[in-house]
């Protein structure tokens, strides 16, 4: 059984608490075992949506843009 935050009590502990368990809890993962890797699926949809860009560069959305609007939606 996947132990749950409530039988660990993650709930209770604060919120720099809870960061400070994430920090640890990656620090404890060997950097061999971190390195991520793509799915053949993931890979195939970066490889559609490079050549959708390719084909039309302009539907590109810069990164300044879409944090502006996230910060209209959500607040900073």
């Amino acid at each position: 059984m996947t132990p749950s935050l409530q039988s660990l009590g993650i709930d209770k502990l604060s919120v720099d608490e809870k960061y400070q368990l994430i920090d640890a809890i990656l620090d404890s993962i060997p950097s061999e075992q971190s390195e991520f890797r793509l799915t053949e699926a993931q890979k195939s949809e970066l490889e559609g949506r490079r050549a959708e860009h390719e084909a039309d560069p302009s539907s590109a959305i810069p990164l300044e843009e879409v944090e502006a609007r996230l910060i209209a939606r959500y607040g900073p």
